[in-house]
């Protein structure tokens, strides 16, 4: 069975992406670190098995767009909308990923694709430590499944679930991560996954959070 795997991401200009770092960092900090975090977001799912790889961009790409992804706009007035279109925009089963999980590795997403691909399995969700979800991975799309989901909320990844469930899905769970919205966030990630350009990037501002030991445990 085939299988897509999709991004979708914000242009990552100074302004528009990770306004909620700033301050202390500078809007163009605040960008580089978005970037960062897709650049190491795209390059895990070149490196990850698929039938299809599909950028669902706001915006316009740039040279951190590697070859091999299709691109996709991003088209509805709310977060919903947006993703129940890119569901509909590749038909078929597909996993969905943002641009906050810099730590996604390539294990964590074959596994995902290999739950969704189960005849026992409708649907897949990995819940984030803020409320939200990191990924949600689908056999077919379903617009009903997201409509008036309440987006960028601490019950959203709660939420979400019990809307597949609702439908009657047989949904299977994925580890819970840590996603980047805070300056903490940002801190925590960059050690926990020292090998990535997000954390390059975040060494190179220089900023130390408060609440993140320098010696946190990294991986």
């Amino acid at each position: 069975m085939s299988l897509a795997l999709l991004v979708i991401a914000k242009e990552p200009v100074a302004g528009r992406v990770k306004t909620r770092l700033t301050p202390p960092c500078t809007p163009q900090q605040a960008a580089t670190l978005a970037q960062a975090a897709l650049v190491d977001t795209l390059q895990v799912v070149a490196s990850t098995p698929a039938t299809r790889r599909v950028c669902v961009l706001d915006g316009d790409p740039g040279d951190w767009l590697p070859a091999g992804f299709e691109l996709i706009p991003q088209r509805g007035d709310g977060l919903e909308e947006r993703l129940a279109a890119a569901f509909e925009d590749v038909s078929g089963p597909a996993l969905l990923v943002g641009m906050d999980t810099p730590q996604l590795t390539p294990e964590l997403l074959h596994d995902a694709g290999r739950r969704l691909l189960d005849s026992m399995v409708d649907a897949v969700i990995g819940l984030t430590d803020d409320g939200g979800y990191w990924l949600i991975g689908l056999k077919r799309a379903r617009r009903a499944l997201f409509t008036g989901v309440p987006m960028s909320r601490d019950d959203t990844g709660v939420r979400q679930l019990e809307r597949l469930e609702q439908h009657g899905l047989r949904v299977s769970h994925l580890p819970r991560l840590r996603d980047v919205d805070s300056i903490d966030d940002a801190a925590a990630v960059a050690q926990l996954a020292p090998a990535t350009a997000f954390a390059a990037a975040w060494n190179a501002i220089g900023l130390v959070a408060p609440g993140v030991a320098p010696d946190a445990e990294s991986r």
